[in-house]
This record gives C-alpha cells, structure tokens and sequence, in this order.
C-alpha cells in the first residue's frame, strides 16, 4: 500500500481574503461577513442624526438579530425608541431583508490612560563617577554600557 501526499500549492493572498470563491475558506467567510457588518454601519450611519452618529457601532450580525453597540446609556435608550425606523432602513440592503431584530449593548469607551512621565536626572558628580567605572572595566560591553550611560548624563547637562 502506497500513501501519495497531497501537494497544496501557494495560494494567492487576495484568493484567500476574497470570500466570494466558495472554496476560500474560513477567511474568506470572515472578511464576508465584516463587508456585511460594514456596509450595515456605513448605511445606519448615513442616516442617523448628526450627534448621534459617532457613538453607534455595529457590533455583529447572528441569527437574524443585528448587535449594535453604543457608548452611553442615553443613546441606548434613543436607539431603542428608534429601533422600528432602523430596521426597516436596514431591510433597504439585500443582505438584511430577513433581519429580525436587534441586540442592544452598552459599552463605555474609556479614554487610554497617559502614563505619568518621571523624568530621571543624573547629576554630574555621578555621570564622572560611572566613566571611572567604565575606565576600570575589562568587560568591553560592560564599558560600553558605562559609558553610554555617562554620557546620557552629558547630554542632560548640555540641554
């Protein structure tokens, strides 16, 4: 009995991103569906009022329910006012003509924090101090690490 191994061959990247072909895979289903979910936020947000826009995402789209997430309560609760007119604009694109419904979610952005910034002096006493040490070292990379060390301490005094 013989085993013969299957030869893949490389496939190009745009084949494998492209999700139309059905043999494209996993891939190509999931960059599929983030069209649809695109196009479903590109569309909501065409007509949604001006203040509101920036603060309603879409989220995901399963069993026929569309997620949309939104960044405040407060527009949560106008969304949920809203939600006849915003399914039938939705039903407007043939990929959500079957949708059921929504999935209403809050989830609060908070800003990335900026790390506080401790700024490290090094006198010139100690800068003198670790080129001694540099001078009296026989491992090269240490001497170099000494050495560029001490001259940080230079730059510092110059500025």
């Amino acid at each position: 009995m013989s085993i013969k191994a299957k030869r893949f061959r490389a496939q190009p990247m745009t084949r494998l991103l492209d999700g139309s072909q059905p043999r494209s895979g996993e891939l190509g289903g999931l960059m599929r569906m983030a069209r649809v979910i695109d196009r479903a936020q590109q569309h909501l947000r065409q007509h949604l009022p001006e203040e509101v826009r920036e603060h309603v995402f879409v989220g995901g789209y399963r069993q026929g329910k569309l997620t949309v997430i939104t960044d405040r309560a407060v527009w949560l609760t106008w969304l949920r006012y809203e939600q006849t007119r915003l399914l039938s604009l939705l039903r407007q694109l043939p990929e959500f003509e079957a949708v059921l419904g929504f999935t209403f979610k809050v989830r609060p952005v908070s800003p990335p924090k900026v790390p506080i910034t401790q700024p490290r002096r090094l006198s010139s006493r100690a800068a003198d101090e670790i080129s001694c040490c540099a001078a009296d070292t026989s491992d090269p990379r240490l001497r170099r690490s000494l050495e560029r060390l001490a001259a940080h301490a230079e730059r510092q005094r110059s500025s």
